[in-house]
């Protein structure tokens, strides 16, 4: 049987045009009263569970909103994938995978196991995300939370504020995270204090985005680390292809394999509702709803993000372009037109997608 997701793009039209489709899938699944609040940090617990924001962000800097898309939340999870670029960037390669694996895992995000090498086994899963906060503590010190700080700011194009009430529930509760620490320090994978780290570990889960915000990240991530809406390179493209690697096989926790089958984009999500969806140079997605289903993914994020793969076969293994157009493209674009060009003219496609069907 099809999903549900399937069921209603099969019923919307094909000539309805990207912001109505997403007001479309925001009226449709608003009705949605699945899934439920975390409560495992009590100030999470607060969340407003009819809030739902969907954002959409095209490689030429063009942002589509419907719903609640200003409405701050905190990043949580959705950190993970930016502070493992970030610690690639920082560190380097090499140090950064020796000590993090990138294997799935297959166990709940907050497992407390490391795999056969007494490794994290990704940055996705809580022990990977916290060797990587302890690698940038390593690096930094002090500094560190600030460096994250701001590369989290730099994808999001605007300085970002922390939720001090969050960040003290979660250091409050963080007792498992406390085991998974000690773990790694039992096994030398983190070398710092490990309060220290958690400390950094804390307060990067407790930034605060919107799904506006989350979309622009995401296409960041789709546009090999440039932002298009304020054009500065944020990131390497190594560490941004890597990334994305890990988002796909282990972003979304034990529903990664499910996820890649159905919607086939590179995600991450976080238990503060957000799911952050990157499909490499076309566009970045970022939606809110902070009602979860028992893996701790948004319900109505994945419903939107299986109807909007769906309905525009946006399944990253679906592709039909034909590799020769893409190499000619690319010599006429090395020779006469910026890499920012090249962005607008991948988002344009992607754009001209949608209108073709209007």
């Amino acid at each position: 049987m099809r999903s549900a997701a399937d069921r209603h793009a099969g019923n919307w039209a094909n000539s309805i045009p990207l912001q109505r489709f997403l007001a479309a899938c925001h009226g449709d699944f608003a009705a949605d009263h699945g899934g439920e609040v975390a409560c495992y940090i009590p100030e999470l617990s607060k969340a407003d569970p009819d809030h739902f924001g969907i954002s959409l962000a095209t490689l030429d800097g063009h942002v589509y909103e419907v719903g609640d898309t200003r409405v701050p939340f905190t990043i949580q999870s959705i950190s993970k994938a930016f502070v493992f670029a970030l610690a690639l960037d920082t560190l380097g390669a090499a140090r950064v995978e020796s000590a993090i694996g990138v294997e799935p895992s297959g166990d709940p995000f907050n497992s407390i196991r490391l795999n056969a090498e007494n490794h994290p086994f990704n940055p996705m899963v809580n022990a990977g995300a916290i060797a990587c906060s302890g690698l940038i503590r390593e690096a930094k010190g002090e500094a560190a939370f600030d460096h994250i700080r701001q590369a989290l700011g730099r994808f999001a194009g605007r300085e970002l504020d922390v939720d001090e009430a969050v960040f003290a529930s979660e250091s409050a509760t963080g007792d498992r995270n406390r085991a998974i620490g000690y773990l790694l320090r039992t096994s030398s994978v983190i070398k710092e204090d490990v309060r220290a780290v958690l400390e950094v570990y804390f307060r990067q889960c407790s930034v605060l985005v919107t799904a506006r915000d989350i979309a622009i990240m995401a296409a960041t991530l789709a546009n090999r680390g440039l932002n298009p809406v304020t054009g500065e390179q944020v990131m390497t493209p190594y560490a941004i292809s890597r990334t994305l690697s890990v988002m796909t096989s282990s972003g979304m926790y034990d529903y990664a394999g499910e996820w890649i089958y159905r919607v086939g984009i590179p995600a991450k999500s976080g238990v503060g509702g957000g799911i952050l969806a990157a499909l490499p140079a076309r566009l970045g997605l970022g939606s809110y709803s902070p009602r979860l289903d028992g893996h701790g993914n948004s319900v109505r994020g994945i419903k939107v993000c299986e109807a909007l793969s769906s309905h525009y076969n946006l399944h990253m293994l679906n592709r039909s372009d034909d590799a020769r157009n893409s190499i000619i493209a690319d010599y006429n674009i090395g020779n006469s037109a910026s890499r920012a060009a090249a962005g607008r003219m991948s988002a344009n496609c992607f754009r001209n997608i949608i209108a073709r069907s209007a």
